[in-house]
């Protein structure tokens, strides 16, 4: 009996995770429905890009910047290069001497990671907006403008924009990211609607500069931060007009390490920010954090306790012997889409449990480096390192 109620219990939890929670928060947005007031302001806005070794990329990312459709002379450009190595350091310091003081450059040395770096660069910004971009990270034209807007709302103190992959080597890998950055997108847009959405993408993330906090080396900005403006009583909104465009990893290899170091990080940011998941000070976003983040990226408890419970109990009903080769099925699939991750002709429903399987084994692994102790600061940008 206990044995059949562990099996419905995991299998409950499972659904919830990643059903379950979409569906309520449909209904419950459609219940709250809380909007965002938008208006055309025109405040100073400061973009900061934190770059490593991007000589290849850097360039044309801070060009895209400069030609928004925005005021030239209330957007400005800061590049802090984090201990390059290559060309990049050069290239941007050209780019600002030609820029008539709209492009700022700064280096820190010796190398202490991204976090440290923004630390640094909100320093020597006067702007009210902040918005922080990846070296890699091309704006579609209206992006700051489409950002700005939502802070007429003096309700909101960070707003997120809506990250596209593109998939140019037409790998199997490459779809599955983008569809699951789709899911994201959507369940964001939702969320907005019950006051602030959880997750963020930090290629195209706004913050009113009064409510930056700086954060420790190790701490996740994109987690940290806008947890951070939610426990100062401000939303932390969706903007789906404000689109960026970056280059999924066509990789199965880099995509998993990558998805390790994002799982590592926003664990620890969850122990250091575990004060927001008082159901008692914040009902709601408490409920939203603990499903959106806690249960997801443990998601592979239930999972692997509905298997465990499944085959104990095969023999007690028919239906857990067709329930039990379901699973089978599905991880046998996945271990065939291991075999077309790189295929140019491998779509991504195909993929679908491949790559749900990656995502839940990057937790497995960054948990376990989190019971460890083990904390990561530098990494080697796009090759998953």
């Amino acid at each position: 009996m206990l044995v059949q109620l562990g099996f419905w219990f995991c299998l409950g939890l499972v659904v919830y995770v990643y059903v379950g929670y979409f569906m309520a928060v449909v209904v419950l947005g459609a219940v709250i429905n809380r909007g965002v007031h938008k208006a055309a302001i025109e405040p100073k806005v400061t973009v900061i890009i934190s770059a490593f070794n991007e000589e290849q990329e850097i360039e044309h990312t801070v060009t895209n910047k400069l030609c928004q459709d925005y005021p030239q002379d209330r957007l400005e450009v800061i590049v802090i290069s984090d201990g390059s190595t290559d060309r990049t350091n050069e290239i941007v310091r050209t780019l600002a001497e030609r820029s008539k003081g709209r492009v700022r450059f700064f280096l820190q040395e010796p190398r202490q990671g991204k976090t440290q770096a923004l630390n640094m660069a909100i320093g020597h910004s006067e702007a009210e907006i902040v918005i922080f971009a990846d070296a890699n990270s091309i704006y579609e034209s209206g992006a700051v403008r489409s950002l700005v807007r939502n802070f007429a709302d003096p309700s909101v103190g960070y707003v997120t924009g809506r990250m596209i992959y593109t998939n140019p080597d037409k790998s199997g890998i490459g779809e599955g990211s983008g569809a699951y950055m789709s899911y994201e997108n959507t369940l964001r847009g939702l969320e907005t609607k019950l006051g602030s959405i959880v997750g963020v993408d930090g290629g195209i993330d706004a913050v009113r500069r009064q409510l930056y906090v700086s954060m420790r080396a190790d701490q996740l900005p994109d987690f940290i931060l806008p947890l951070n403006v939610v426990k100062q009583g401000k939303r932390v909104v969706y903007e789906p007009e404000a689109k960026v465009c970056e280059s999924a990893l066509s990789s199965a290899t880099a995509e998993f390490r990558m998805r390790v170091r994002v799982s590592l990080r926003a664990l620890w940011g969850l122990r250091d920010k575990r004060n927001l998941l008082n159901p008692f000070k914040y009902p709601l976003f408490a409920w939203q954090l603990l499903s959106h983040k806690v249960l997801r990226y443990l998601a592979f408890f239930p999972l692997i306790g509905l298997f465990v419970f499944n085959v104990l109990i095969i023999e007690e009903h028919d239906f857990y012997l067709w329930f039990l080769l379901l699973q089978f099925a599905a991880y046998a699939a996945a271990a065939l889409g291991h075999l077309f991750s790189q295929s140019t002709g491998a779509k991504s429903k195909l993929l679908a449990p491949y790559y749900f399987v990656i995502l839940n084994a990057a937790c497995v692994v960054a948990f376990w480096k989190f019971l460890q102790g083990e904390k990561m600061v530098l990494w080697t940008p796009r090759g998953g390192a």
